[in-house]
């Protein structure tokens, strides 16, 4: 299959960065990890394709997000919104008590660079420990997402691949929450 001829829905993914929580019925939540430390709590749900990230600490909530089109999120709350194409990096401080730094890369891969990546991903998954949810789409194409989460005593480091068999597509992001 050439690249021109994977789906345009790619174009769809973005990531949110919200200064308050969201209900987990916006979401059809595959998975779900909780990390509870002395200085913060954070909570990561794992979606097709994607994934949800409340983070608590320094006196905030902050809570990120990365999606494609899917459900109509709420705007109350929303800091900074990226589509995720290609590479991009954002941060944000937050009253002065937490900051967010992430990025984004994106790749489209053809079939045999996609199913290489999605072996070599499944077994990093594993090997780190990782959150991992895999399924099937509609068309038959295999897709897997992984969130990985470091922890220190004032930050947390975060890790994540989304990858979209029927596309190619590879999304990868790396974020981190510092209370300041």
């Amino acid at each position: 299959m050439s690249l021109t001829n994977k789906s345009p829905s790619v174009q769809t993914y973005r990531l949110m960065l919200y200064q308050r929580p969201l209900h987990p019925e916006l979401f059809g939540i595959q998975d779900r990890r909780a990390v509870v430390q002395p200085e913060y709590e954070v909570e990561c749900w794992m979606i097709p394709g994607g994934h949800i990230l409340r983070f608590q600490g320094g006196g905030e909530c902050l809570t990120e997000v990365v999606v494609d089109q899917g459900p109509q999120l709420p705007q109350r709350g929303l800091l900074q919104a990226l589509p995720c194409l290609g590479e991009k990096e954002l941060e944000d401080t937050v009253n002065d008590s937490v900051r967010y730094i992430s990025s984004v890369q994106t790749e489209l891969l053809s079939d045999n660079l996609y199913a290489a990546t999605l072996a070599e991903m499944k077994e990093f998954s594993l090997h780190r420990g990782a959150m991992r949810y895999e399924w099937v789409d509609a068309e038959g194409s295999n897709n897997l997402s992984v969130f990985g989460i470091e922890r220190y005593k004032k930050e947390v480091h975060t890790e994540s691949y989304h990858l979209i068999g029927a596309a190619g597509f590879v999304l990868r992001t790396q974020s981190i929450f510092e209370i300041l």
